[in-house]
């Protein structure tokens, strides 16, 4: 299940209940509407977007926020990972620190990724074992 954002559900509530979103798309064949969007885009002056773009430019705004890359990879179909990644590959990343990330995991300020087994994820589990790592060095300094 692919769930969408406040802002874009804001769009899509202003958007008819039922019936086709572009009901001329109905008439044209699959393999003409890349052609269709392209001569629409060209008589309005756009250049350099295809039907394709949105899949790329999808996936380089997930992986620019951190979203889980096999999360962005079921949400676009992609089997592979290099498949993904290739989509994905001018995305503009600013890693933090792994000190901050660390800080944030102890706060509870990163969201964990749910595993399929229902066992915890490594950044749900990170406050437990920073708090059993930190209790053991005390307990050693008093030896």
């Amino acid at each position: 299940m692919l769930r969408f954002g406040s802002e874009i559900g804001e769009i899509l509530r202003r958007l008819p209940i039922s019936g086709p979103l572009f009901p001329y798309l109905r008439t044209v064949r699959a393999g003409d509407r890349a052609t269709v969007f392209k001569q629409r885009c060209d008589g309005l002056g756009i250049n350099g977007v295809s039907l394709h773009s949105y899949r790329y430019a999808w996936a380089e705004r997930a992986k620019q926020c951190g979203y889980p890359e096999r999360f962005a990879q079921e949400a676009l179909g992609h089997n592979s990972k290099a498949v993904h990644r290739a989509y994905a590959k001018k995305a503009q990343v600013t890693l933090p620190p792994l000190e901050e990330y660390e800080k944030r995991s102890s706060e509870n300020k990163v969201i964990p990724m749910p595993l399929p087994n229902g066992a915890p994820s490594v950044a749900a589990a990170a406050p437990a074992i920073i708090g059993e790592r930190q209790q053991t060095a005390t307990q050693a300094g008093r030896a």
